[in-house]
């Protein structure tokens, strides 16, 4: 290793040793040993990463019993290397999770893939892609990597807390052997001297103290404690993410203005929670929609962009309890009692009448489309399934399929669709059938869809389904005096809300600022140690010698030796050399 240079202080003269001054000394295999050694010892306990140990062998091969190869087994799962190597493994089994769609997020993505890929579908299913989460090779990657963190991160906690009980070691034989080294020759006193450098490492924060003849200093205690505060910060989000999973409950809800939810299990839309959460714990709050506002950009290449999406809602935390009001934004949810209330999706719900053949209003009320674009034109059905009568008085269903565009864009071409994702100009389709709806099997289907298997199609005079495209106000009348359906003149906003409930949230987010700040001191701080050793020497003079030893080759150790050297020389300054004072007494 290179010695650290000294240049002059502009008080006194500092100087830097390259190579031993005893050529006899180097050549002795033993003091060599001995020197080697006692840098080891010197440089021991910079760090509390575990050493590599080694089994007995002979020539045969590995003479382990069965303690032996658990001890083996166990050493290699909770060194640092194992441990970032199944850090890796957890990283990258992740990215399926995030390209393939989970059953645990939405189930009928999952299906449409299947029904896509047929081929694909079978070899995923069988490696669990479509529930990586929770597979048998995620969950031991993730169980393997706590066991490794754990494993390894006890050990040198203990190991760090007794080296901040202890000192730091004494000066090593030879300093001049250490990567930073700077000497002179003082007048002070060797006690003064020390006395000095004793003073000027308390005051640098140096952990400092006198052993025999030099003091011993050590800094950079921050840079171990950071690596273990960042390896503890990542079982906190270990243990984070494990709780959020077993303990979370997630849910959807579409709202229509003016309608409300209450946090019951049976006021979802749909509801999925983790293996160990109980319904009783759904936190008890309400809300109601008063409101949705959405503005657009009207004009330029982001024409239609949405610029504001918001609910004003009223929620009360209790039957008894007061009611608030409250603004839900995109990303800006509504916290109540530990679960948070989403903005997730919007769309419009026309409100549409429908009478019977004997002009009974059986059906009235705002029915939620999905939109299928970016301008909102929107899908659904309308269906009435009790109080209807044709015109003979039979008992029948009825079902509408619906198209809705929020600003009509076709007039002239016959087409349907929507030039921009505001109300400026709305029109509604619907096609009549009448019939089965189906709801009365037990089987469950999709509010949002029609199915005609069981049904009849209205035909209007060319043989075709019945359809008209109605402006606000407008009417279809069905054949054979069989009622008819009125567009009325209100369209309705609706908004769909998820609600989850995620207990590790804020643990994983405090752990993961704890792995940032530990993972920064461990980069960028250093632990080094620093001897100074003032002895008098053979002539009377005071011999002052400065070492410092990093954890790692660093050129601020240098540095901060040539800045510590002269501090120290301007209270202990250079002794005039033999030579000078034999030239000064001969003038005289």
């Amino acid at each position: 290793m290179s010695k650290a240079s000294m240049n002059d202080t502009g008080t006194g003269k500092v100087s830097a040793t390259e190579n031993d001054t005893g050529t006899a000394t180097e050549n002795d295999t033993a003091e060599r040993a001995r020197d080697a050694r006692e840098l080891g010892d010197a440089g021991s306990t910079l760090s509390t990463a575990p050493r590599e140990e080694r089994e007995d062998t002979t020539i045969g091969g590995p003479t382990l019993g069965i303690v032996g190869w658990f001890r083996w087994i166990w050493r290699q799962l909770t060194s640092m290397r194992v441990a970032l190597i199944l850090l890796f493994l957890l990283s990258l089994g992740s990215i399926p999770g995030s390209l393939i769609p989970q059953a645990s997020v939405d189930e009928l993505k999952v299906q449409d893939f299947k029904e896509r890929h047929e081929t694909l579908a079978p070899i995923y299913d069988s490696l669990q892609l479509f529930h990586v989460y929770s597979s048998v090779w995620f969950s031991a990657i993730y169980i393997l990597l706590f066991i490794s963190l754990i494993g390894c991160i006890v050990p040198r906690t203990w190991q760090f807390v007794g080296q901040l009980r202890s000192r730091p070691p004494g000066a090593p034989k030879r300093l001049d052997r250490m990567p930073a080294y700077a000497t002179w020759r003082t007048t002070a006193e060797p006690g003064a001297a020390r006395e000095a450098a004793l003073a000027i490492l308390k005051k640098r924060r140096f952990r400092a103290h006198t052993v025999g003849d030099a003091v011993a200093a050590e800094k950079g205690y921050l840079r171990e404690a950071g690596n273990l505060a960042f390896h503890i910060a990542l079982i906190v989000m270990l243990v984070a993410f494990a709780s959020g999973q077993l303990f979370k409950s997630e849910g959807g809800k579409l709202i229509v203005e003016g309608d409300g939810f209450s946090n019951t299990l049976t006021q979802y839309d749909d509801f999925k929670s983790g293996s160990l959460f109980n319904t009783d714990e759904l936190a008890p709050f309400s809300f109601t929609l008063d409101e949705f506002t959405g503005t657009y950009e009207r004009s330029g290449p982001q024409l239609g962009t949405p610029r504001t999406y918001k609910a004003d809602v009223r929620y009360t935390t209790d039957a008894t309890g007061p009611e608030k009001k409250a603004v839900i934004e995109v990303n800006k949810p509504l916290d109540v009692d530990g679960s948070k209330v989403y903005l997730i999706a919007h769309g419009y719900a026309p409100v549409v009448s429908v009478k019977d053949g004997r002009g009974k209003e059986v059906f009235r009320g705002a029915v939620p489309l999905l939109p299928i674009d970016n301008n909102v034109s929107s899908t659904g059905a309308i269906k009435v399934m009790d109080g209807y009568r044709d015109k003979n008085g039979k008992k029948d269903q009825l079902g509408f399929a619906a198209f809705f565009v929020p600003t009509y864009g076709g007039k002239g071409s016959g087409q349907m669709f929507s030039r921009f994702p505001a109300l400026d100009f709305p029109v509604l389709n619907v096609g009549a059938y009448h019939g089965s709806l189906g709801v009365d099997s037990g089987l469950p289907q999709n509010v949002y869809q029609l199915n005609t298997d069981k049904m009849k199609a209205f035909k209007d005079a060319k043989g075709n389904v019945l359809k008209k495209t109605l402006l606000p106000g407008d009417s279809l009348t069905l054949p054979d005096g069989a009622g008819s359906i009125t567009f009325e003149k209100e369209v309705k906003e609706w908004a769909s809300f998820q609600i989850t409930h995620q207990p590790g949230d804020a643990w994983a987010l405090a752990g993961a600022i704890a792995a940032i700040a530990g993972l920064a001191g461990s980069l960028f701080i250093q632990r080094r140690r620093v001897w100074v050793r003032a002895v008098r020497g053979a002539d009377g003079v005071t011999v002052v010698e400065m070492a410092g030893l990093g954890r790692s080759e660093s050129a601020k150790l240098p540095e901060e030796l040539a800045e510590l050297a002269g501090t120290l020389h301007s209270e202990a300054p250079s002794a005039p050399d033999p030579a000078e004072k034999t030239v000064e007494g001969a003038e005289k």
